[in-house]
């Protein structure tokens, strides 16, 4: 891989003596506004399915349902005047998503930075996601133009941590920027001056990064959408990324009991070593409102039993 010259025994070495020692909590949240951006057209999203302003509040883990309660009126419809943006944290090892509210600009690039730069809320932390972004490092400025986005950070963003850390980061950044559809690519910029050598680890950053620059730091399935404590229709619609056997894989949701609502298999554009993306449409049926759970999972070859599992708290609306 051009992007990342290190070793295979280096990386390993780094993960077993050092893990993730250079996350961060979260802890000073304020982050600077950019002197200059660019816009980038945001996500698309389902009708069927709403993220609430407050989704992290509704929830202390992604793994619970009990603690998801019933959406307010605010919650459950979210004003025009706001959008939802994918914040690439980590989890272990591992990138996850989490998801903010920011109110509507064309400089949704930048907002979405600023919602990285500004590190996990505490919720988030509680339900175990961490950065690698060091507190502190500022947004000096974006330009996104011909599908790359050229990100100007401020020097911090290049200090502490050994390659797994610095790895991590960049690739924060990366999936952060590209969620957008005008991103395929993204240039970085310390202190306006071109990266070509990142970090002391000396890892190479010799053309625009993308996704697939990352695939050791993604995790086997990636669900970018719905996110935690969202208030959903039917049918509930989950799209992500996903490197499985075959290309594919499971997903079941089940009502706070544990009944089991709706399953069905789901099938990535690709699989067995090169990663496809999937968008899925769940249907369900109930009478009545309440929590729930979306379940997506592999099934291991040898025993059956569920393996990379992604669980992720709901609030189902009656259909």
């Amino acid at each position: 891989m051009r992007l990342l010259r290190m070793t295979s025994g280096l990386l390993v070495a780094t993960l077993v003596g050092l893990g993730l020692a250079a996350c961060h909590s979260g802890a000073g949240r304020a982050a600077t506004a950019p002197t200059n951006s660019s816009s980038a057209a945001a996500p698309t999203t389902s009708p069927a399915t709403t993220s609430p302003a407050t989704a992290y509040s509704t929830t202390t883990s992604p793994t619970t349902t009990s603690s998801v309660t019933a959406p307010t009126a605010t919650t459950a419809r979210p004003s025009p005047a706001t959008q939802d943006v994918r914040v690439y944290l980590l989890r272990g090892d591992k990138l996850d998503v989490a998801h903010r509210s920011v109110v509507a600009t064309q400089g949704i690039a930048a907002a979405a930075m600023a919602e990285l730069l500004a590190g996990p809320t505490p919720a988030e932390t509680a339900s175990g996601l961490a950065t690698t972004v060091p507190a502190g490092t500022r947004l000096i400025g974006i330009d996104v133009a011909g599908g790359t986005a050229t990100v100007d950070l401020s020097g911090g963003f290049a200090s502490g941590g050994g390659s797994l850390s610095m790895t991590a980061r960049l690739a924060q950044v990366t999936f952060t920027l590209t969620q957008f559809p005008t991103v395929t690519g993204v240039v970085f910029r310390l202190d306006g001056q071109p990266v070509t050598v990142f970090g002391g680890e000396g890892l190479i950053l010799d053309h625009p990064a993308n996704r697939a620059s990352f695939e050791t730091l993604t995790p086997p399935i990636l669900v970018e959408s719905p996110g935690p404590g969202w208030a959903t229709q039917s049918p509930v619609r989950v799209t992500g990324s996903a490197n499985v056997f075959e290309a594919q894989f499971q997903a079941e949701v089940t009502d706070a009991t544990g009944a089991v609502l709706a399953r069905q298999s789901i099938h990535a554009t690709s699989g067995s070593g090169t990663r496809g993306s999937f968008d899925a449409s769940i249907a369900y049926h109930l009478t009545a409102g309440g929590p729930a759970t979306l379940s997506v999972y592999d099934t291991s070859p040898k025993d059956g039993s569920r393996v990379d599992v992604v669980q992720i708290p709901l609030y189902l609306l009656a259909a």
